[in-house]
């Protein structure tokens, strides 16, 4: 159901691992951190600094999302896994949505809209997009880009509060 106060890029229905509903038209006038994440790939150690950053700027309007994928074949089987993986290895507090593909002929609406705002779809697990607030900008970065890197908070800092 369409909200006619929700910019295209958030009106998106999504869901946590935990079921619940997530309504991302809520964060559209904050910065946000979107992530493709896997359970069990070489990169899943920046979830530590993925969690601390959120932890770090979430009082300053920060929002970082998680979205696990099994599209490069290295994530766990269901969202309950997944979700115990995360709070239990790297104290994950920041917001996960289930388990989704992120790119290919069954991508999520959600990261559609994402590619198509920046003609670059994931091209490995922990790629970053960071969305300005209101969606006029949105800027992506590789696996290889630390989450506290200065090129990726060059992109965060001028809209925190």
């Amino acid at each position: 159901m369409a909200n006619a106060s929700c910019g295209e890029l958030y009106n998106h229905q999504l869901t946590t691992l935990d079921g619940k509903a997530f309504n991302l038209c809520e964060y559209q006038d904050k910065p946000i951190l979107v992530v493709n994440t896997a359970s069990k790939c070489g990169f899943t150690p920046q979830f530590e600094a993925l969690e601390k950053l959120y932890e770090d700027y979430k009082s300053q309007g920060l929002l970082v999302i998680g979205f696990p994928s099994n599209d490069f074949k290295q994530e766990l089987s269901d969202d309950k896994k997944i979700g115990d993986f995360c709070r239990m290895t790297y104290g994950v507090k920041f917001p996960m949505m289930a388990k989704s593909a992120v790119r290919g002929s069954d991508v999520n609406p959600f990261y559609k809209q994402l590619i198509k705002a920046t003609n670059t779809k994931p091209k490995w697990n922990f790629y970053k997009y960071v969305i300005a607030p209101g969606g006029e900008k949105v800027s992506v970065f590789s696996s290889l880009t630390k989450p506290d890197s200065k090129a990726l908070m060059k992109e965060i800092k001028p809209y925190l509060k």
